[in-house]
Order: structure tokens, then C-alpha cells, then sequence
């Protein structure tokens, strides 16, 4: 189970083939059903998560009682409060299985401790830090910049996939739409 990880690794930094045994004592294998929680909102964050297979979403409980969803991760992507996750803080998102999800997570003290034994792996968290940073960047940029309508077909055209794996409903609340107004884009723009 720790091979992907692994070759992901291996598309952003080198490690010593001896110190590359080492990364996945420091990781624990979990899957998740549809819907369930790998963290919740109010609780400490213990781990962050690298997804093996499936989808997930963070999201935050809003005032009106709705969830807001703020990003979702897929293969090959991390995701946590990465907030919370170095001091083992109390979490203002939860991260929630949107399908039958496997991950590998690591503790905040595995990661030290992980570090310390193979530290090619700082530049490895490092790029991820930057592109993850990036994607948020540009997130924000579209939101602030484009109309429902673009971001919408923005969205389609960088993430065609999510489009089939992620319930419509989801997609709006990351979007910034009612379920309805995507309802009528997806008719607009697919009939």
C-alpha cells in the first residue's frame, strides 16, 4: 500500500534507496466508507492523510447549520487542518469519505520523526506545501475574478473527473452555488 506514496515521492525528490524502506513504518494504511469521517470539526487533528484511492472532502459546519465545502483531495493528493495538524489542535474542518476512500496517515510526531530519518523528505513536503499553497492562490483569484458561469466551465475544464465522482450538491457548496443554480448551469451548458 505504500508504493504509490512512493512514487509520488519519487516525482519530486530523490531519497537514498536505503532510507526509502524506511518512509512507510512511519505511515498507518486506513479505508474509509462513503461518507464516513476522517476527522471532525471540534476535535483534535491527529493525523494528515495521503489518498491511495478515492475522493474526500473538507468542509466546515456554516451557522445556517449547512457544510461549506472549502477543497476536496483525490489520488495522490494530502489533505488535513493543516492548522491544527503540527500541535495536535482542535480542528475547524472535518474531512469526510465522498467514496470508499483508502489512505495512508501519519501523525504530526511521525512526521518528525520521519524527517529526522530521511530528510529528503523535507524538500518532498516542501513542494507540496508550494503547490497546494498555488492551487489556493488561484482558487481564490477565480473567486474573486470570474462569474458563476467561467468558474463553473473553469472547473470543468481543469477538473473533468470531479465532475463524475463528486456529488452535484458538493460541487456547488465548493463552488459557491445553491445545488439549484448548478442544476441550471450543467442544463445550460450540457444540453
Amino acid at each position: 500500500m505504500i508504493q504509490p506514496l512512493l512514487n509520488h515521492i519519487e516525482n519530486y525528490c530523490s531519497i537514498q534507496p536505503d532510507r526509502s524502506g524506511l518512509i512507510g513504518s512511519f505511515f498507518e494504511q486506513r479505508t474509509y466508507r462513503r461518507k464516513e469521517h476522517l476527522l471532525v470539526e471540534g476535535q483534535r487533528c491527529f493525523e494528515k492523510f495521503f489518498v491511495i484511492k478515492g475522493c474526500v472532502q473538507l468542509c466546515y459546519l456554516k451557522q445556517n447549520g449547512t457544510d461549506q465545502t472549502i477543497d476536496f483531495a483525490i489520488e495522490n493528493w494530502w489533505i488535513s487542518d493543516f492548522m491544527a495538524f503540527p500541535n495536535a489542535g482542535i480542528a475547524k474542518f472535518s474531512i469526510r469519505a465522498v467514496e470508499q476512500t483508502e489512505v495512508l496517515s501519519i501523525t504530526a510526531d511521525s512526521q518528525r520523526q520521519l524527517l529526522e530519518q530521511v530528510p529528503e523528505m523535507e524538500a518532498y513536503f516542501h513542494v507540496m506545501f508550494q503547490r497546494s499553497y498555488a492551487a489556493s492562490q488561484m482558487r481564490l483569484r477565480y473567486l474573486y475574478e470570474l462569474s458563476k458561469e467561467e468558474l463553473y466551465l473553469n472547473f470543468l475544464r481543469q477538473f473533468p473527473a470531479f465532475t463524475q465522482r463528486v456529488p452535484q450538491y458538493l460541487l456547488a457548496s465548493f463552488l459557491g452555488f445553491t445545488p439549484e443554480y448548478l442544476s441550471e448551469l450543467r442544463k445550460k451548458f450540457l444540453s
